[in-house]
């Protein structure tokens, strides 16, 4: 592919496009943590900060990417533009086959396909598991983190390495590259937005900094976006920058939670989508249906996706007028826990006037739903979020995890999680994967329970913990880690007995 086509994101697209509403706030500076021992740092790498150190001493890469993790289509001829998007259905989507490594284990799958569904509750693209498709992304743990730049044709290798890469934002930036979209710092207007440190860059590195002459699609500079390089990227110099937000040169960049409310839109505008799709990405913040305080339109169908820096969501609606029908069939609201609608729901279909009481998520990702038909309308809902940490459980069947997981906890957590059961239940806990950091005496990171009159553990290492039954209707959780080393925590599920 040559170098003018791999320019996606800003050579093939002209035109205003129906795309998703923005968020206000564009940053997204708490990092996300991999399953392997690490410590505290005192600056976030970032997602291109991880990239470099996962792709480090891998001769093959060194040979065949650039820009530290663009793979170069050796020997293969220029291409029309056209061809470097993924084709659309006629139902408008856009359809990405791809294949998994078998190298995978079950938490890596399901991060990656986690990952992957971001991308189809926000926009119009749908990775999809290949079946006899001709192209398609072949995505495995070998080359480090690595992606061509759109379609290339047939087999396409997507590097995810099972050692260094297993972060949602490095997940979503290859796949992000694979969609078409170049590094955010290589835009035509970035002098406006940054200054590169060329001090500090290595002369045989600075054709990676260097502009692209770009269609910006009509969006702004993304310091937020899961695309862009980190403050310290391809610096000769330990503490030096090569990048430096103007004017302040304090503005966090080159985050690795996710996709951006930025970056979101850009792919609807790349590929055309016509979605109503929101994503609120800040520790706290609120969301209203349409037009609220007024009614709300008919045929309307949108979501809301809370992917909260760290903790989990806590979603609390502060007025709830939706128009009731018998099993709300109408209109209703639906909340999954989870980034997707295959994720498992947190409340079924609801509607009618009464105020739903507050909902906890079991990590930091609550998806809400809202969909109205051809007839009446009512004023709608008004909600607030926030994050915390553990919180109180009344929901039977449901799971609980350590936050971050599969990746690894944050440092510094006393997280208290309290089930309850009603009165004449108890609580039957599943710890089903567990991975802490292995102390004696399980003093540094643990998990204890209690229910008033029997405390178990505290249990830490990677051994298997026995079902907990409650001897009354209430079960307490304590999750704690210090300040050193994290693993990948907890996974459990409960039920009522």
């Amino acid at each position: 592919m040559g170098e003018k086509i791999c320019f996606l994101l800003l050579l093939c697209v002209a035109g205003p496009v129906t795309g998703v509403p923005l968020s206000p706030s564009l940053q997204l500076s708490t990092p996300g943590l991999n399953e392997y021992e690490i410590k505290n740092e005192e600056e976030d790498p970032g997602t291109f900060g991880r990239i470099l150190e996962a792709n480090k001493g891998n001769s093959i890469l060194i040979m065949a990417v650039k820009e530290g993790d663009i793979l170069i289509q050796i020997g293969r001829s220029a291409i029309k533009c056209r061809e470097c998007l993924w084709p659309k259905s006629s139902d408008g989507t856009v359809i990405v086959p791809y294949t998994l490594s078998s190298d995978y284990s079950d938490w890596q799958r399901n991060l990656i396909k986690t990952s992957m569904g971001e991308f189809e509750t926000l926009t119009c693209v749908r990775f999809v598991p290949r079946t006899a498709e001709n192209d398609f992304l072949n995505i495995a743990s070998s080359g480090g983190c690595s992606s061509s730049v759109g379609r290339e044709g047939g087999d396409q290798f997507v590097g995810v390495d099972i050692n260094g890469c297993m972060y949602r934002g490095i997940i979503q930036h290859e796949l992000d590259h694979g969609l078409g979209f170049y590094h955010e710092h290589k835009r035509s207007d970035r002098d406006e937005y940054v200054t590169i440190m060329y001090e500090n860059i290595s002369p045989d590195d600075t054709g990676n900094f260097n502009k692209a002459d770009t269609n910006n699609l009509g969006l702004p500079y993304d310091y937020g976006s899961v695309m862009h390089y980190n403050k310290y990227a391809l610096t000769i110099n330990p503490g030096e920058p090569t990048i430096v937000p103007k004017p302040d040169p304090n503005v966090p960049i080159g985050q690795r939670d996710g996709l951006s409310v930025l970056d979101v839109a850009k792919i609807n505008r790349l590929y055309k989508c016509k979605v109503c799709a929101n994503l609120l990405n800040n520790n706290n913040g609120s969301l209203t249906s349409a037009n609220y305080p007024s009614a709300y339109p008919n045929n309307a169908n949108c979501v809301w996706l809370i992917r909260t820096p760290s903790e989990q969501v806590a979603l609390k609606f502060m007025a709830f007028d939706v128009e009731s029908s018998p099993n709300c069939i109408s209109d209703y609201i639906k909340i999954y826990d989870g980034p997707t609608k295959k994720s498992p729901l947190l409340l079924d279909r609801t509607c009618g006037s009464e105020l739903i009481p507050p909902i906890i998520a079991s990590t930091s990702q609550l998806l809400l739903e809202f969909s109205s038909d051809s007839s009446v309308t009512r004023v709608g809902f008004s909600a607030s979020y926030s994050s915390v940490c553990g919180g109180k459980f009344y929901t039977p069947d449901k799971n609980i995890t350590s936050l971050g997981y599969p990746n690894a906890y944050p440092p510094n957590l006393n997280c208290v999680y309290t089930i309850t059961a009603p009165v004449g239940y108890r609580v039957s806990l599943s710890v089903n994967n567990f991975q802490l950091e292995n102390i004696r005496f399980c003093k540094n990171d643990y998990l204890k329970t209690s229910d008033g009159s029997i405390e178990r553990g505290p249990f830490c290492g990677d051994n298997k913990i026995p079902t907990i039954t409650s001897t009354g209707n209430t079960l307490v959780l304590t999750f704690v880690s210090d300040s050193s080393v994290q693993k990948r925590g907890f996974q459990a599920s409960y039920i009522f007995i």
